[in-house]
């Protein structure tokens, strides 16, 4: 039996800009593959006037408008009834943070139904009725939630099965172990009068496990000490057994 394609929904006030960057590279090939789909829908198409007018002056006055309450809903209404069980995911700034964790939930489910704002964002009314996610992809304002709908898709895509095609890859990336991830060097060794540090080029696995783990928690209590405070408390390990394999391969590679 067939496994069902994990399903991305996506309300957008502009459906041409999908896939957008999803067609390509790994989000792309999975997508011809039919390990995941996508529906853009249209939310102009729900306004119920000859204008297709899908946003309004704020009450209480102040610049910009706001998607209004009926039409958003219809669109809303509409999606969740087509893809039932799929959770409801508002792409706001004022949303809480994505983080990894979040990523790997919603990765593993059977997909989700995104609504893109814009303008000032939706009636809160919408908000209040339907008790969506609200999810902001970083301390910054895009023009609209559709380039914060590709962020979130593409980290949820990667995860899937049958997207990266080597999955142990995933294990060592930035924030799956509540580090940012290691620096990486390749040939030619030696580039601009730089070369690559020796104890990577040892065969000493255990060695090199803990060289990059010290240097991934360097990294981390550099440029991110919230991220590392949270991992001292709670996740920090005594060794690298992890990334440890059982035997040293002394001939190394240079």
């Amino acid at each position: 039996m067939t496994a069902m394609p994990w399903q991305a929904v996506v309300l957008t006030l502009f459906p041409g800009m999908f896939p957008g960057p999803l067609a390509f590279a790994l989000a792309g090939k999975a997508l011809a593959a039919g390990h995941w789909a996508l529906s853009a829908m249209d939310i102009r198409t729900y306004a119920d006037d000859r204008y297709g007018a899908v946003d309004d002056a704020p009450f209480g006055g102040g610049p910009g408008m706001v998607m209004r309450p009926d039409v958003v809903d219809a669109a809303v209404s509409d999606a969740v009834g087509r893809f039932p069980g799929l959770p409801l995911v508002y792409l706001t700034p004022r949303g809480r943070r994505l983080e990894q964790a979040d990523v790997r939930e919603l990765a593993g489910g059977a997909g989700m139904i995104l609504l893109c704002g814009h303008y000032e964002g939706v009636d809160e009314r919408i908000v209040d009725a339907w008790r969506p996610r609200e999810v902001s992809v970083g301390d910054f304002v895009l023009s609209g939630g559709e380039p914060a709908a590709f962020v979130l898709l593409d980290a949820c895509l990667r995860l899937r099965p049958g997207v990266v095609g080597e999955a142990g890859s995933l294990l060592d990336e930035s924030f799956e172990n509540g580090l940012l991830e290691y620096p990486h060097y390749t040939r030619p060794r030696l580039w601009a009068g730089r070369d690559v540090p020796e104890i990577l080029l040892s065969g000493h696995h255990r060695r090199i496990a803990e060289w990059r783990l010290a240097e991934a928690e360097r990294i981390t209590r550099e440029r991110r000490p919230d991220l590392w405070q949270r991992y001292v408390h709670t996740r920090r390990p005594t060794v690298a057994a992890s990334k440890a394999q059982p035997h040293d391969n002394e001939g190394g590679w240079r």
